[in-house]
């Protein structure tokens, strides 16, 4: 099925601290391929490292994104390349409508209707949302709902949900998942961060991720219950419990993954 998106021997320090120690993650095109893990194993660093965030650049390694190696490329140029960030906070845009965040440097006709139908489909009606000043009478889902929607319509190849669900009232938890299953169907792959097992757990591939290590790589249900059972308590893969435990997990193919989804 190939690859998007390739993470090559991913070092990272900050100091003397590594952060991240020879991760591997390989992306498919179209799926959703969550990274699990419990706080502080480097899942926000992988995020901002993908994206190319200022400060964010392998001590070692190679990113590469449809067989070009955009390690040494700028946020904007990963940006133009399709690869879109939503931090697990809401960007704030205060002051500005709803209709004017949305269609912020779009001027076709058939855009601008893109992207009320995204508004749509995160749960939010355009009658009673596009007129909305963003300020702080809408809540953290509502925020977070109407970031996604301005994701889905400049039609990403790869998006990194970081903690979509951080922070976000129940109401909100349906429509983000709607919202990420939106992502999939219009073809976009989606690398869902998240140390939630039932959030993880819509993934077509889980990754774990242990103090910097990716651990196993394996089906959503199977590796996101071993999450929930043995990460919350322990903090450490030396843990002889952990190392026959991941052992008997089958190893993840991403060749047959999409039809076994």
């Amino acid at each position: 099925m190939g690859k998007i998106l390739e993470l090559k021997n991913i070092f990272y320090s900050i100091g003397k601290r590594d952060i991240l120690e020879g991760v591997n993650p390989e992306i498919a095109p179209g799926i959703i391929h969550s990274i699990i893990g419990v706080n502080g194993t480097g899942k926000t660093t992988l995020a901002g490292l993908i994206m190319g965030l200022e400060g964010y650049r392998p001590r070692k390694g190679r990113i590469i994104f449809n067989g070009i190696d955009i390690t040494d490329y700028s946020v904007t140029d990963r940006a133009r390349l399709g690869i879109t960030l939503s931090w697990q906070i809401p960007a704030y845009f205060e002051g500005v409508t709803v209709y004017e965040y949305l269609t912020l440097g779009k001027n076709d006709e058939r855009e601008i209707e893109d992207a009320e139908k995204y508004l749509s489909s995160v749960g939010l009606k355009t009658e009673k949302y596009m007129s909305r000043v963003i300020d702080e009478s809408l809540s953290g889902g509502e925020r977070k709902r109407i970031e996604l929607a301005s994701v889905l319509s400049v039609h990403p190849k790869v998006v990194i949900l970081d903690e979509p669900d951080s922070g976000i009232d129940m109401a909100s938890i349906d429509a983000i998942q709607s919202a990420i299953l939106s992502f999939k169907r219009e073809g976009a792959s989606v690398i869902l961060i998240s140390h939630n097992k039932e959030m993880a757990g819509m993934g077509d591939v889980v990754s774990l991720l242990c103090e910097g290590t990716i651990l196993k790589t394996g089906d959503a249900n199977t590796v996101s219950s071993f999450f929930k059972e043995y990460c919350y308590d322990c903090y450490s893969y030396d843990d002889p419990r952990c190392a026959e435990k991941i052992s008997a997990i089958p190893a993840y193919s991403n060749a047959t993954s999409l039809e076994e989804a």
